[in-house]
């Protein structure tokens, strides 16, 4: 998926989703959501679902991730996504069209109607971004990083920068990757996902306490 360059808040639930409310989250990414080279239980969302049951939050995370999708994909399958009812959404796509060096203006295009089919349906969305790689060029660079905040404030939707953020932090400050990544390089392994979970874990804490609870599907 991405390549391996390119890379107190209170957990409490909020009360009025302690009241039993089965809430269901649908994660729509890619291979990195889906959890490639790992046993099923060491994915993205399995980690994610736990994560969010250890902070007291009863909620479901479907995986709506498939290896090798494009922000093109993730919108082709969003009526599938959205046909499950799902009660929030995040949407972490982006890695494979740095990969095949897709135009920025398209891929923000295909995040848009995305974030419109979401908006139109009712559902909360989690937007996250992707690092983008310097071998693009600066303006590639640029203009790819900042689609993510700038649709995030156009939709008023919650915003995590960085999927990968653990690892490109290690990156940052000249730490190997090593024990975070699996072979390939590309994905990360088991620890590298629960890092992945603990950064990301707040954000989500976040769409939760903006879901209106009559809209919880349980």
């Amino acid at each position: 998926m991405v390549a391996g360059t390119l890379f107190a808040l209170s957990l409490a639930a909020p009360a009025d989703l302690q009241a039993g409310e089965s809430i269901t989250i649908a994660a729509l990414g890619d291979s990195l959501v889906q959890g490639y080279g790992l046993h099923q239980e060491e994915g993205f969302v399995p980690r994610l679902e736990a994560w969010l049951h250890e902070a007291g939050h009863e909620v479901r995370v479907s995986n709506a991730g498939v290896s090798g999708d494009t922000t093109a994909g993730g919108l082709a399958r969003m009526d599938w996504t959205l046909a499950d009812d799902p009660d929030a959404m995040i949407v972490a796509l982006g890695g494979n069209d740095l990969l095949r060096g897709i135009d920025p203006a398209e891929s923000r295009a295909n995040l848009d109607e995305i974030l419109q089919a979401a908006q139109s349906a009712g559902v909360p969305v989690l937007l996250v971004g992707m690092p983008a790689p310097g071998n693009y060029g600066p303006e590639y660079e640029s203009d790819f990083a900042a689609m993510y905040p700038e649709l995030a404030e156009e939709y008023d939707v919650a915003f995590h920068e960085n999927f990968l953020e653990p690892i490109t932090a290690k990156i940052g400050a000249g730490e190997p990757i090593d024990d975070l990544m699996q072979d390939d390089r590309i994905h990360p392994n088991a620890d590298g996902v629960e890092r992945i979970v603990d950064a990301i874990g707040p954000s989500v804490v976040t769409l939760l306490e903006d879901l209106d609870p009559d809209d919880a599907s349980g």
